[in-house]
């Protein structure tokens, strides 16, 4: 399926700083656990699965895969309906599918794939600018998997879509302007949507955002201990498995959404150094094989993968630090999640793809 001269052109270094990343979680989440837990080695064997999705992302011509990608599309979107008819409800939320073996989250493959339909659809061809039919076209393809992962209810990992659309759009030649006045729509719709469009719960996120204290022991409590968790840390850390807050269980989901503070807290400054490093490294060698893409396919297509990545990278490491409303979302490669994992390997395998085959006809 692959040609051994491509072997020669993969991209060692953004796959070994992925690995690095995805290790770096697997111990951390060993420690927030309290060893090799059952939590711990789910991991593992998701880790397993991922790096096959990643070979098998990277092994068939991302061209073809965009000639399916309608396909890919449609095989998710029948996914998340199926998880709103006969999905296991957790927690209050139905987001996954019971295989028996393993639970599938289908809203973590829904990025990879609108990123992959969003490029072949605005880079097939030799087009200049972009269409307002095109752009409106792109935002229904994107608001089918949004709505329906927003029903779940699911806002977090709805909203890393959006990403997706913003920068493959405007890679493909949206005007300014309309960021603008995207932006000023936002602005002044966002009363209403906090009056009518959010849940009680999710408004006091944002009010316990705001004021953490009102509610110390309740809503408030996840921040409160996410920055004691951060701050506790120091330059060098309290040592593996040595971290009082993560340890003793202060700090609730700490193998899960909070699994950047269990390592500033272990680690220290010079950890949460490191690991930033790794993300900087994958992010600028991501956009270093969109430029350098042989079509406009491929580089959109990078483009969309790294939109939402990051995004997610983000908006969890600022949550951690209390400076954004604790939501639910995990750090991409480092917070358990096998759903999660395998995704997000598979989406990094096609930006593996698009540069191992700059070279090809």
């Amino acid at each position: 399926m692959v040609n051994r001269r491509l072997l020669e052109h993969i991209d060692w270094a953004l796959l070994g700083a992925l690995i690095a990343l995805c290790l770096l979680g697997l111990a951390t989440i060993y420690s927030a656990t309290g060893g090799a837990t059952t939590v711990y080695w789910t991991q593992v064997y998701a880790l397993v699965l991922g790096l096959l999705a990643m070979s098998l992302a990277m092994a068939v011509d991302y061209r073809r895969l965009g000639d399916k990608s309608h396909l890919l599309y449609l095989g998710v979107v029948l996914l998340l309906v199926a998880v709103m008819a006969f999905g296991a409800v957790r927690g209050g939320a139905r987001r996954w599918l019971d295989l028996g073996v393993f639970n599938l989250q289908p809203s973590e493959f829904a990025k990879a794939s609108l990123a992959l339909l969003l490029a072949k659809f605005l880079g097939d061809g030799d087009r200049r600018g972009l269409s307002n039919q095109q752009l409106l076209l792109a935002c229904v393809i994107t608001a089918v998997p949004v709505l329906l992962i927003a029903r779940q209810p699911d806002l977090g990992t709805a909203v890393t879509l959006l990403p997706v659309l913003m920068v493959v759009t405007f890679a493909a030649g949206l005007p300014l302007r309309y960021l603008g006045v995207l932006a000023v729509v936002a602005l002044l719709a966002a009363p209403v949507i906090y009056t009518f469009g959010l849940q009680d719960y999710q408004r006091g996120r944002i009010e316990t955002f705001l004021d953490p204290e009102k509610d110390p022991r309740g809503a408030g409590y996840q921040q409160i201990q996410a920055r004691i968790t951060v701050g506790s840390g120091g330059l060098w850390g309290q040592g593996f498995m040595q971290g009082n807050q993560a340890q003793l269980r202060f700090l609730p989901v700490s193998h899960n959404d909070f699994i950047f503070s269990v390592l500033a807290e272990e680690q220290g400054f010079a950890g949460v150094i490191a690991a930033l490093g790794l993300y900087l490294f994958v992010i600028l060698r991501s956009i270093d094989a969109a430029r350098l893409a042989k079509d406009p396919l491929g580089s959109y297509l990078v483009l969309g993968v790294l939109a939402s990545f990051t995004f997610q990278v983000v908006y969890n490491i600022t949550m951690s630090a209390g400076l954004v409303p604790v939501k639910g979302l995990t750090l991409p490669l480092m917070s358990y999640g096998g759903s999660s994992l395998i995704a997000t390997l598979a989406a990094f395998g096609l930006v593996l793809n698009v540069r191992m085959r700059r070279f090809t006809n």
